[in-house]
């Protein structure tokens, strides 16, 4: 995907619904991606491996992959210029929806073309939670475990965490480079 500076840049927020402490990032995109490319972003930022099906939901319409009992919509046909340029309304995007992961994104603010809007992620709190460890309650129990050496699946745990793995931290800069790759 290529970035063409002189262009309207979104500022989105987004959060990890019910995720205590709050799971978050702030990061720019250009106004005219497509949902299916949001989610490309919004696996990039979070953390998330893409190994799950996704789905948005914008005015009770759904756009994805994922149908559960309601039609969806085709997400490489909506812009996100057509949820966020009138009355923006907040956007939820379900990842992995087995295990639950919904993320509430907001327009925080709109970029008119100018030379300093990029994609990028600007800031951000926290690391993003294992794939497959059990959505926002089954995460807390997980932490939990990670920190019982005495937990008989303690070992296969860090495992699929990754040795490096702290939920506290948040790294930006990784982040940013990914983006960078992505756009290459």
């Amino acid at each position: 995907m290529n970035s063409n500076s002189a262009e309207t840049f979104y500022q989105l927020y987004v959060e990890l619904v019910d995720s205590y402490p709050p799971i978050w990032r702030c990061f720019q995109v250009p106004a005219r991606l497509t949902l299916e490319q949001l989610h490309t972003v919004l696996q990039v930022i979070m953390g998330w491996q893409n190994q799950s099906p996704h789905f948005f939901k914008v005015n009770g319409q759904r756009y994805g992959q994922v149908s559960i009992g309601d039609a969806v919509g085709d997400e490489r046909a909506i812009a996100l210029t057509e949820i966020f340029s009138s009355d923006p309304q907040p956007c939820f995007y379900t990842y992995d929806p087995a295990e639950g992961w919904l993320h509430r994104l907001e327009l925080n603010q709109v970029l008119e073309p100018s030379e300093q809007a990029t994609l990028s992620c600007l800031d951000g709190e926290r690391a993003c939670p294992p794939e497959k460890s059990g959505g926002v309650w089954g995460y807390e129990e997980f932490l939990e475990r990670l920190n019982d050496p005495d937990d008989p699946e303690y070992d296969a745990l860090w495992e699929q965490a990754g040795a490096s793995f702290d939920p506290e931290r948040f790294d930006l800069k990784g982040v940013n480079q990914r983006l960078t790759e992505w756009l290459a």
